[in-house]
């Protein structure tokens, strides 16, 4: 009995020795897996925290190519923007040098100052020195009479002026809204006795001044190979001689515009004499214009009548045709000229100038925009400031 009692106490211990062990390696067994583990998940977030460090300077490594990409493509626009200005600017400068160039095929006629060339359709047209269109409506018959009994030659004189000077001078006037109506006819008879006008394809009209002054050089560069065109106003006095000597000091430059400079305020009222519709086009309320000739008397030489001619639909019209012209050659390489003595005033003014030795090319009343009252003053201008009718004869051009 005694063995058999300490035979199952023994088996209780071994029991109890084998659970005892058996935690005591379970708790063992985990600080020994936590030890492990615990440096492997410094390990994972080491490896996280230098990938994030990768990752922003992968970032910011692509961000500089980026601005840097930007920053030259910003280069290159700029420079393409340059070039395609510089390439406009010369490919319009050689559009009108070619059109000059056409309109100045020399034939052979003779040896007198009238050398001619041919027209883009074939015909004949004369080279001469200059062309002037005196700008003049139906109902100025006596306007056009007091001038031609002053300063424009008459007759076998006009014809002897174009063979021997090369000046062309002719009355500019289109046609009246009606077809064949007593305005043309009476134009028609004018013309059949002075032989003194050129007809424009152009409806006649106070608003219409800007269409007509394009119509005009585009009419003239056709019919004639001139070095200078010239507008003028049928109330103005005009020295022929003083002007043609004055444009031959200008004749070696290639695109000149001579007249009397001004800048004057763009008109907003709609019942001012001189208003532009467009005003607001000029900036703010109460700016002025840029430079341009005043529209009595003005002169261009060659290549910008031939501009004007070829880009005569695109052309902008403004409510004033001084202005209108002046706006067309913005943008040009044209250089302006400013002739005081194209703008003189009336007596005394011209008058005390010619004395002076100083002979205006062309005199008006600024007040009126010409001669107030010319057909009853323009005889009196004309012996107190005109040139003497021999003068265009005997000056060299």
């Amino acid at each position: 009995m005694k063995g058999r009692v300490t035979t199952k106490a023994f088996v209780k211990w071994i029991l109890f020795l084998c659970v005892f062990c058996f935690a005591i390696g379970t708790l063992f067994s985990n600080r020994l897996w936590d030890s492990s583990a615990e440096p492997n998940g410094q390990q994972l977030l080491s490896q996280r925290r230098h990938e994030q460090v990768l990752q922003v300077i992968n970032d910011d490594s692509t961000t500089n190519k980026n601005l840097s990409h930007n920053n030259d493509a910003m280069d290159e626009v700029l420079k393409t923007h340059e070039a395609i200005q510089s390439l406009d600017k010369s490919v319009a400068m050689l559009q009108v040098q070619l059109a000059a160039s056409r309109s100045s095929q020399e034939m052979s006629l003779d040896s007198s100052a009238a050398v001619s060339t041919l027209s883009r359709d074939g015909s004949a047209k004369q080279k001469v020195f200059m062309v002037i269109g005196i700008n003049t409506a139906f109902s100025s018959r006596k306007r056009r009479d007091s001038i031609r009994e002053t300063w424009m030659p008459q007759g076998k004189k006009l014809m002897q002026l174009e063979r021997e000077k090369g000046i062309i001078v002719r009355f500019m006037i289109g046609q009246s809204a009606t077809s064949n109506s007593i305005l043309d006819r009476a134009i028609d008879s004018e013309d059949a006795q002075h032989k003194d006008f050129l007809r424009l394809e152009h409806v006649e009209g106070y608003h219409e001044l800007s269409a007509k002054t394009k119509n005009f050089f585009s009419t003239a560069v056709a019919k004639w190979d001139a070095e200078f065109y010239v507008k003028v106003d049928d109330d103005v006095h005009v020295n022929l001689g003083m002007l043609a000597s004055t444009l031959a000091r200008h004749r070696s430059k290639p695109r000149v515009y001579i007249g009397c400079m001004k800048s004057g305020p763009v008109l907003s009222q709609r019942n001012a004499k001189y208003h532009e519709p467009e005003y607001w086009k000029f900036g703010v309320e109460g700016n002025n214009y840029f430079r341009h000739a005043t529209g009595q008397i003005y002169a261009i030489s060659k290549e910008l009548a031939t501009y004007i001619s070829i880009n005569q639909p695109i052309l902008h019209k403004y409510a004033n045709e001084d202005v209108s012209l002046g706006a067309w050659f913005i943008g040009l390489e044209v250089e302006l000229i400013d002739d005081r003595n194209m703008c003189c005033g009336t007596p005394p003014d011209c008058e005390w100038k010619a004395l002076a030795g100083n002979m205006c090319i062309a005199s008006f009343d600024w007040s009126c925009s010409g001669i107030c009252k010319s057909v009853e003053k323009i005889k009196f201008v004309h012996e107190k400031c005109g040139e003497g009718d021999e003068s265009v004869w005997s000056d060299l051009f």
